[in-house]
């Protein structure tokens, strides 16, 4: 499983690349010629960037689900909505999409985002936002989400 770790401000030239940071682009070495997919993300106005690997992990659920169900054919047809294959060029320059970057309001500063297995892809302004709205009741998210896990570790 891909770990990504930290966040980066970058800015996306006038044709809508991103170059990614030097220092994501170590932490991806390995698997930068396997590409990535690209993604709106479900909660947030934001996209997500998946490194090929853990876009096939994440699609083995959505794939067992069965079709003939409408509700579940409907959210195959949202969650897929605007899905695109992504490659870096020679200089490490990733293309956002203009659907892709109108749906996440992404002009020129942005934000990538670890969000563990994959990236996110933020507004700056938006990003910033967001943070701000979370860190008011963090703590007692923290307790809900995490004060469950109780792991001994070897």
């Amino acid at each position: 499983m891909v770990e990504i770790i930290g966040v980066h401000d970058c800015k996306v030239d006038a044709k809508g690349r991103l170059m990614l940071p030097s220092a994501l682009k170590a932490q991806l070495e390995a698997i930068l010629a396997d590409g990535f997919i690209l993604k709106r993300s479900i909660f947030q106005p934001c996209l997500e960037l998946y490194p090929r690997s853990e876009w096939n992990r994440a699609v083995k659920g959505v794939n067992k689900l069965n079709r003939f169900v409408k509700k579940n054919n409907d959210f195959i047809r949202v969650f897929m909505a605007g899905v695109r294959e992504v490659e870096p060029d020679n200089t490490g320059r990733l293309l956002i999409p203009k659907d892709l970057a109108v749906f996440a309001s992404i002009s020129r500063d942005i934000v990538l985002a670890s969000a563990l297995n994959m990236i996110e892809i933020w507004d700056k302004d938006k990003y910033e936002a967001s943070i701000s709205e979370s860190l008011s009741d963090f703590s007692q998210l923290a307790e809900e989400v995490m004060g469950q896990i109780n792991e001994t570790e070897d």
